[in-house]
């Protein structure tokens, strides 16, 4: 079997996917509320962001995937928090796409 090429590099595909996390206004939202604070539970977040909590959800698990945010279960709540780690390398990646 021939060995395809890889045509991307990982900073481009990282980029792509926290591009593509933070591509719904909602999402920017949550990640602008989480970037000021520790961490924040679920049901806070529900209260802030005006939208079903099924809604909510589903754009914390976009971000969760892209690995911008990170969870934590404490039944019966979900405490999420920026990864910092990630935070800043998307930072980095986007600066450096846009210099």
């Amino acid at each position: 079997m021939e060995e395809v090429k890889e045509f991307y590099s990982v900073e481009e595909k990282k980029l792509a996917r926290y591009a593509k996390a933070l591509s719904h206004p909602v999402r920017v939202y949550i990640c602008d509320i989480l970037s000021k604070q520790a961490c924040c539970y679920s049901g806070d977040l529900a209260e802030e962001v005006p939208i079903a909590r099924s809604t909510l959800s589903q754009h914390l698990k976009e971000l969760k995937n892209s690995g911008l945010v990170q969870g934590e279960i404490n039944p019966p709540k979900i405490k999420y928090c920026l990864n910092k780690e990630n935070w800043a390398e998307a930072q980095e990646l986007f600066k450096e796409f846009f210099k």
